[in-house]
């Protein structure tokens, strides 16, 4: 150890009143497993994101609480056993590099209270990662001095800590200014190795933890994973843990480019991510925890993602981990979890992934079945998706169905009957049936009644535009923008399918489809732009717009 970081370790230790007991010294007395048995111990996991992770001057600055022991039982109590607290470090040290007392205390606080709740604890070096991290290639000295310099203080503030702690090297590893992929592996390999040594040089329960490591950007692309493979060669220690992170095939993680569906390409994705994990880490005996996971989508809000498409994700991803032995923590930033009133905002996503830990569930090709109102009811038929399991029956709140009048099955196809239909269209504009499967949790689906949506003329500005539209029951899956030459308009112009809630956003409430300031920003001044809005039911309407500076005219086509 060098004499810069004796002198850090001796000062961030005294300051912040630690000894090197660390959170639960009890943990040294705990049944020893081996890595693969923790890993496996660690599935579900959590994150308690946008919270110590937050770039401002405390874990509240991003708009979550603070961390309270309640809230942790109560994550426990969702039958979580890992916790991954994401930590940045660079806004809490001084100029000589000194983490604040303080916080260091906070964080060591919160870590013990989860390790007496019963949890696998992670932390790391998150943001810093993009923010100090990332400048490696052209900075290399001064960063890795501040890297040793944070991991020296938290390796000796943890080393005594129980040994379900976990440390995480650097949260989705990246570097700019470099001069290619040969030299971002080396500069993560750097990294990598440096944090094992300090971890390891500081001895007690560090001699021995389970450290974490990452791919770079946390990619799980087979280059990624090769050069990770060859670090824990070169470590040689049998006490490591590989980690990447998954938010699925990028066009249905975000709705752009027409992914608005878990179609085959969707699922592919993911089911190459899971393949290449098990051929280049599991099968050779390498544990793997899956960081985060979740939707890109979801940094806008939940329904950027179709509810039932979403749903179709999670349950595939679940019986991919699990079938895999990999664990997983799911990424939430106060979206998920209500924090306050301690209860999942969306109960049946919640209740699909909690599912997908145990046993498969059946799904169906959509959960929405649209009966057009005002015209004569025929019967409709329904893929099913059984991923397993078998199909049982259908009820209709607490009643259910019968076999024969109300609905039929051929294989995996369900038809509901005309007359089911027609009773169903005089309920209202949405009735839920329950598709039950021999296991697993039920498939809702929604019975539509729906007509052609309507759009208005109307006029508004660059910063706020919104077109009124009438919905007649329906919803609104995507939207196209072209210009009159048939080229692409707007953001992502490789492709006429916009970025749903970033270039456009429908408003149910109020009655409007809105096109953002994003959209018209990349929009040609003075070009009519042919804006083609596709329903859920199938219903496609058209619409022009024409961007004159600020002033925005628009009409239906």
């Amino acid at each position: 150890m060098s004499r810069l970081f004796g002198r850090l370790l001796v000062l961030a230790l005294l300051a912040a009143g630690l000894s090197t007991a660390g959170p639960s010294a009890a943990g040294a007395r705990e049944s020893v497993r081996t890595p693969a048995q923790a890993v496996a111990a660690m599935q579900p996991g959590w994150n308690l994101g946008n919270t110590f992770d937050a770039t401002g001057d405390d874990e509240t600055s991003w708009g979550n609480p603070r961390v309270t022991r309640e809230l942790l039982a109560g994550i426990r109590d969702q039958g979580f056993n890992s916790i991954r607290i994401p930590v940045t470090w660079g806004q809490h040290l001084s100029a000589d590099l000194v983490v604040d007392p303080a916080y260091l205390a906070r964080v060591r606080e919160v870590v013990g209270w989860a390790l007496d709740e019963g949890f696998y604890v992670m932390i790391n070096l998150h943001h810093d990662s993009w923010q100090w991290i990332a400048t490696m290639p052209t900075d290399h000295d001064n960063v890795l001095n501040r890297y040793n310099a944070v991991w020296t203080q938290v390796a000796a503030a943890f080393r005594d800590a129980s040994p379900r702690l976990v440390l995480e090297s650097v949260n989705e590893p990246q570097f700019s200014g470099s001069s290619g992929d040969a030299e971002n592996y080396a500069l993560l390999a750097e990294l990598n190795t440096s944090f094992h040594r300090i971890v390891r040089g500081s001895g007690g329960g560090n001699a021995t933890r389970l450290l974490v490591l990452p791919t770079l950007h946390t990619n799980a692309d087979q280059g990624r994973l090769d050069a990770l493979t060859a670090e824990f060669a070169a470590l040689h220690d049998p006490h490591l843990i590989a980690t990447v992170h998954y938010y699925g095939y990028w066009p249905f993680s975000v709705n752009v480019a027409g992914g608005y569906r878990f179609d085959p390409t969707a699922q592919a994705d993911l089911l190459g991510t899971f393949e290449r994990l098990r051929t280049s880490f599991v099968n050779k005996g390498i544990p793997v925890i899956l960081g985060e996971y979740g939707l890109l989508g979801f940094d806008r809000h939940t329904g950027t993602i179709e509810q039932g498409e979403k749903l179709k994700f999670f349950e595939l991803f679940g019986h991919q981990a699990r079938i895999s032995r990999i664990t997983t923590m799911l990424w939430d930033n106060g979206q998920h979890f209500d924090r306050a009133a301690g209860v999942w905002r969306d109960t049946e996503l919640f209740g699909q992934i909690a599912s997908s830990w145990r046993t498969r569930s059946g799904t169906a090709a959509s959960d929405l079945l649209f009966v057009r109102r005002g015209t004569p009811v025929t019967a409709q038929t329904i893929t099913l998706n059984p991923n397993g399991t078998g199909f049982t029956h259908v009820r209709l709140g607490a009643a259910t169905l019968r076999r024969g009048p109300d609905y039929q099955v051929s294989g995996d196809q369900l038809t509901l009957s005309a007359a089911l239909l027609s009773r169903l269209r005089g309920y209202g504009a949405r009735t839920s049936l329950t598709l039950r499967f021999s296991r697993g949790v039920p498939w809702r689906l929604d019975v539509v009644t729906f007509d052609t949506p309507v759009v208005s003329a109307a006029t508004g500005t660059t910063a706020a535009y919104a077109v009124p539209t009438t919905f007649n029951g329906d919803q609104l899956a995507t939207m196209t923008a072209t210009y009159a030459d048939g080229t692409n308009a707007g953001p992502h112009n490789w492709t006429p399918y916009k970025e749903f809630d970033r270039a456009f956003a429908p408003d149910y409430p109020a009655g409007a489809i809105k096109l953002t300031p994003e959209f018209f920003a990349e929009v040609t001044d003075g070009a009519p732009v042919t804006l083609k809005f596709l329903f859920w039911s199938g219903e496609t309407v058209t619409y022009q717009v024409t961007r004159n500076g600020a002033e925005v005219t628009g009409t239906p086509a």
